[in-house]
């Protein structure tokens, strides 16, 4: 991604605001400017999604790179929000073992990485146990 368009978009993934379809009821994360089910018939608005969902599979990162190496082990998910639409996102927990297909999370904002010492920090959504 590119950097203007990183910032660009950076109140989206801040507060989970994607879109949804008015005339098929369908939801998207990210946000897209038309339905693909509807095409031009399709009113798309913006939605901001609850935060909830559950977990429909995930994977344990135990060897990362530079930037995510002091954070290891730790949890990356593919969470299906309650709304229907899935996006990809780490799970903080107390203990690995911990997490399990089907387990209920909820959104919380997070700091994600820091470009070194005095560099830019950047933040984003992780998800907990609900």
């Amino acid at each position: 991604m590119s950097v203007p368009r990183f910032w660009r978009k950076q109140t989206n993934r801040y507060n989970l605001i994607g879109t949804k379809c008015e005339t098929c009821g369908t939801y998207y994360f990210p946000p897209r400017t038309l339905c693909p089910k509807c095409r031009r018939e399709g009113k798309i608005v913006d939605y901001k999604f609850k935060g909830t969902g559950k977990i429909v599979t995930f994977s344990v990162v135990r060897t990362a790179s530079d930037k995510f190496d002091l954070q290891t082990p730790f949890v990356v998910a593919i969470i299906e929000l309650d709304e229907g639409t899935r996006l990809t996102a780490p799970v903080i927990c107390s203990d690995i073992n911990e997490v399990y297909i089907g387990m209920r999370v909820k959104s919380t904002f997070r700091k994600i990485s820091a470009d070194g010492d005095s560099g830019i920090i950047v933040y984003g959504t992780k998800f907990i146990r609900e």
